[in-house]
């Protein structure tokens, strides 16, 4: 009895079931792009937030600080962005000689505004990798069931049937669940992991956001 050459069942696979097939293969190299390019951007955000946490509580000039990062960068991301974003509104209103409780107000609506828009770029890609995790397995299961289904229709019309006849097509269905779940299974893992790294640099964002507002809030203070 010959051995089922995993290239063979695949070439001699129904057309609906190769194109199945090739669209697994698609799905999974894509979600695959998408998790490593993920991984390289959490880890740049994570240096980057550890860097400026660094920088920013070692010096005392919040003004050198400001000018330090627009100068070396037009886009600033993360914690950078909200330092930013809530400096720049805190100054123009204090020129502007914005009474306290305003200033304050409005510089931490500010900041919330750059941490959500902060919080959308983190999360750019996890929808499509948890509709990778979910649709996989199932597309697997129709190129399933449609290759059980061709190869009984083709031994319809056979007196005797013998196991040999049966596994070719048995084996090119079984290869599309196969393929099905090697899309979907590193999709959900990688998308559940990138939600806690995620959760947890929102934490830390969020934790320098209330830190800084209690230094300007010092500052307004100190300068009525």
């Amino acid at each position: 009895m010959n051995e089922l050459s995993f290239i063979d069942i695949i070439i001699n696979a129904s057309l609906l079931v190769q194109m199945v097939m090739l669209l697994l293969l698609l799905i999974s190299l894509f979600s695959w792009t998408l998790i490593f390019s993920k991984s390289r951007y959490l880890r740049k955000m994570r240096r980057s937030a550890k860097l400026f946490e660094d920088e920013f509580w070692k010096g005392k000039d919040l003004t050198a600080l400001y000018n330090r990062i627009t100068s070396r960068q037009k886009n600033a991301m993360g914690m950078e962005s909200i330092f930013i974003t809530g400096y720049a509104e805190f100054n123009k209103l204090r020129k502007q000689k914005t009474d306290a409780v305003n200033l304050m107000s409005s510089t931490e609506r500010a900041m919330r505004a750059a941490l959500h828009r902060e919080m959308d770029q983190l999360d750019r890609h996890l929808a499509t990798l948890a509709s990778v995790g979910s649709v996989s397995p199932y597309i697997g299961l129709f190129g399933t069931v449609w290759g059980i289904m061709h190869s009984f229709q083709a031994l319809g019309g056979m007196s005797q049937v013998t196991l040999a006849m049966v596994a070719p097509g048995i084996s090119e269905a079984l290869i599309a669940t196969a393929m099905g779940l090697f899309a979907a299974i590193p999709a959900v893992l990688a998308h559940n992991g990138y939600v806690d790294d995620i959760d947890r640099l929102v934490t830390r964002y969020d934790t320098f956001l209330d830190e800084f507002t209690n230094v300007l809030q010092r500052q307004a203070h100190a300068a009525k």
